[in-house]
């Protein structure tokens, strides 16, 4: 029997509705005028709600008027930037953001906020970034989305730093939930000399970090390449840094050593955990 379109619209409205009444997503792409695609619908990204507790709570307690604020990079930035500019159009903050990457100098300019740099700002009194895993001594592995270095350099420039973070990146031991490695960001014409070298001093796998989206390996801002050195067990996270900065080629560590006191995770359901380091 065939349908009129009226009653063919009715039909897959009604679909639809019953889809996202059960907490799925569809995307525009999949429903059309007549013909609805067999695709299964995505879920929800559940750490969303802890990433914008985290990013909210940790901007109202911290950015002020006439600061200087570092911005980071990565998901859970999105969400402080956006409450940054939320803020700033209601109380006119007349801040200076100086930028841990490309993407954050996208997002600071796409929220109409004053870009700053390390030229012009080199005192900063702020910086806000997220991390990919937290130890109970606040030690942080960074560098999953390729910005360690400008991030570190912004983060040594600032009289605090922020982390924000949801759960899943709270651990006792650093590797609990990283699984990826320490990022290392290497001069291109060293990198099989520094994973020889790694792999002799440190053992582990000291892995090129390889694109997906184009052919060959992952480029940083900076223009250089990245190893990914993956380890297992516990070890003196200060003596690794320090074996690492001393590899030749070797330019930064994704190692957070020290610096910051204080992390924000927020949880699937919007609260959020404050952790602080040890006296």
């Amino acid at each position: 029997m065939q349908l009129n379109l009226v009653t063919k619209t009715t039909f897959y409205r009604k679909l639809l509705r019953t889809f996202l009444s059960q907490g799925f997503s569809l995307s525009k792409s999949n429903l059309t005028l007549g013909h609805f695609h067999t695709s299964l619908p995505v879920m929800a990204d559940t750490s969303e709600a802890g990433k914008i507790a985290a990013a909210n709570k940790a901007v109202d307690e911290n950015i002020k008027e006439g600061q200087v604020v570092g911005i980071g990079s990565g998901t859970t930035i999105v969400f402080a930037v956006k409450r940054i500019a939320e803020r700033n159009k209601v109380e006119n903050l007349n801040l200076i953001c100086i930028p841990t990457s490309f993407q954050a100098r996208q997002l600071i300019n796409d929220h109409g906020l004053t870009l700053g740099s390390l030229e012009t700002s080199p005192d900063i009194d702020v910086a806000i970034d997220g991390a990919d895993e937290v130890d109970s001594d606040i030690n942080l592995i960074k560098g999953g989305g390729g910005c360690l270095m400008q991030e570190k350099i912004i983060a040594s420039c600032a009289k605090e730093l922020f982390i924000i973070a949801d759960t899943r990146k709270n651990s006792e031991v650093l590797g609990t939930s990283w699984k990826k490695g320490i990022p290392i960001e290497v001069l291109p014409m060293a990198y099989r000399p520094v994973q020889l070298k790694i792999a002799q001093l440190l053992g582990g796998k000291p892995l090129l970090r390889m694109a997906s989206q184009k052919a060959g390996p992952v480029v940083t801002d900076n223009g250089n390449f990245l190893i990914d050195w993956q380890f297992e067990g516990k070890h003196d996270w200060y003596d690794v840094d320090r074996i690492l900065h001393n590899v030749p080629g070797v330019i930064e560590t994704g190692l957070f050593l020290n610096m910051t006191k204080t992390v924000y995770f927020g949880t699937p359901d919007g609260q959020v955990i404050i952790k602080s380091k040890k006296n």
